[in-house]
């Protein structure tokens, strides 16, 4: 008896749940956290601070999303293997729906299954999901693949409208990446059929996003910006883009702002890519338009930004990864090449990044409270400082000391600082983050 195809894909959807979640369990058992980002938060959650929902004079107007990590950090911070259990569902949840929408799009079930389960195993994925900070993205992205979702299933034009309109409001209140939303749509409804549902999502979503920037033009084009990675460019566009091309098969980068540093990789990276392009303009050129298009506009509201970051590009790594599963059928064996060796160097960098975000999360689960009780053992007004041991990076310590206002209930602030060359220092950064004194 043949399995009734609805009752199939509910199946498989749940599979593809099961697996994204397996797949990633070494981000789920990570006992620490990545970035300093993690550390402020679980501070300002235990502060009670407030995070106001109409507040749009804020630069970062992301209301749902830092409620939502205030919440979280409340009742995780300090188990941390919860809290990225929490964010691996949640990925696993988009992966789930992105199998779904390849599925309701004609993707053939067994592609649409790696389509989902290569998007999960990706370094922009890998990186949004290891990455508490990431909370925005996941949110977003989230919103989109729903919305897409609904489009698909509704048939009527109005309850298509009113999906967008309430998923991509909810979506803006998440992260101004949401931008991405409308040309994605509009994608949608030229390459589908042209269906008066798809104009009807990307009319109505448009005009949220007009609406949303209409209140907030102002403080985005002028407010002091949190960071140089915020200074807008036009110029800034043709770089960005490049570097989210070519960052997914060079295996040694941890982020994707340092693409463009070494010459070599990125040669035999762009080589890789020209491959990929040319197996998907011989499987259809189509599949080759969307791949282009649908980037660009995953990428959108990213690309006149100053630098790239591996989450910025999490939208992009669903369209790419589904694109390209249902462009794999109708490829030539060598187009099939092509595409494999990209894919596979893909998923060895996503695990690569896993890897170093496990190391680095292991590593701040024993340096942060080895330097609150350094803290605590020197006199109030005393300074420590730190020197960086062979066999840690730099940048680790750097994050997990910047701006931390305390630790472990241990006031951190300005009391830590990491020694120049030449300076004295009090402790020595070990290879597993303990300090050793030596002085």
């Amino acid at each position: 008896m043949q399995q009734n195809p609805v009752r199939r894909d509910i199946v498989i959807a749940l599979q593809v749940f099961v697996l994204a979640c397996l797949l990633q369990l070494p981000l789920a058992l990570n006992p620490g956290y990545y970035s300093h980002d993690e550390l402020q938060w679980a501070v300002h959650a235990a502060d009670g601070v407030q995070v106001p929902w109409l507040d749009l004079s804020a630069f970062q107007y992301r209301p749902l999303t830092f409620n939502v990590w205030m919440l979280l950090s409340r009742a995780l911070f300090n188990t941390p293997m919860l809290f990225h259990a929490v964010l691996v569902v949640a990925g696993a949840l988009n992966a789930t729906l992105l199998f779904v929408v390849g599925r309701s799009f004609g993707v053939m079930p067994r592609h649409a299954t790696i389509g989902a389960l290569f998007f999960v195993l990706s370094p922009y994925a890998v990186y949004t999901h290891g990455w508490v900070g990431c909370i925005a993205d996941l949110l977003w992205v989230g919103c989109a693949l729903l919305l897409a979702l609904c489009v698909q299933r509704v048939q009527h034009v109005l309850l298509a409208a009113l999906a967008s309109a309430l998923l991509t409001g909810i979506a803006l209140l998440a992260k101004e990446a949401a931008f991405a939303i409308p040309p994605m749509l509009a994608l949608a409804w030229w390459f589908d059929g042209r269906k008066a549902k798809w104009l009807a999502a990307a009319l109505t979503s448009g005009a949220v996003a007009a609406l949303y920037l209409g209140l907030r033009i102002d403080v985005l084009l002028h407010a002091p910006r949190e960071g140089t990675q915020y200074v807008l460019s036009v110029w800034h566009a043709p770089l960005r883009w490049l570097e989210y091309q070519l960052f997914p098969p060079i295996l040694p980068l941890q982020e994707a702002i340092t693409t463009l540093q070494r010459p070599l990789p990125l040669l035999v990276a762009g080589v890789l890519w020209l491959g990929l392009f040319a197996a998907l303009w011989q499987a259809g050129r189509r599949y080759a338009a969307l791949f282009l298009l649908g980037g660009i506009a995953a990428l959108l509201p990213v690309l006149p930004l100053a630098s790239a970051w591996n989450h910025y590009a999490y939208g992009f790594a669903a369209v790419a990864a589904m694109i390209i599963a249902a462009a794999w059928p109708r490829a030539s064996r060598n187009g099939r090449i092509a595409i494999g060796v990209f894919a596979l160097l893909t998923v060895l960098h996503g695990g690569a990044v896993m890897w170093r975000m496990q190391q680095v999360g292991r590593i701040q689960s024993v340096f942060s409270p080895a330097l609150a009780g350094a803290v605590r053992t020197h006199a109030d007004t005393s300074t420590v400082v730190l020197r960086t041991g062979p066999g840690i990076k730099p940048w680790i310590v750097q994050r997990l000391t910047h701006d931390i206002p305390r630790y472990d209930g241990i006031d951190i602030g300005d009391r830590v600082h990491i020694a120049a060359d030449g300076e004295a220092a009090d402790y020595l950064v070990q290879p597993d983050g303990s300090l050793k004194p030596v002085r």
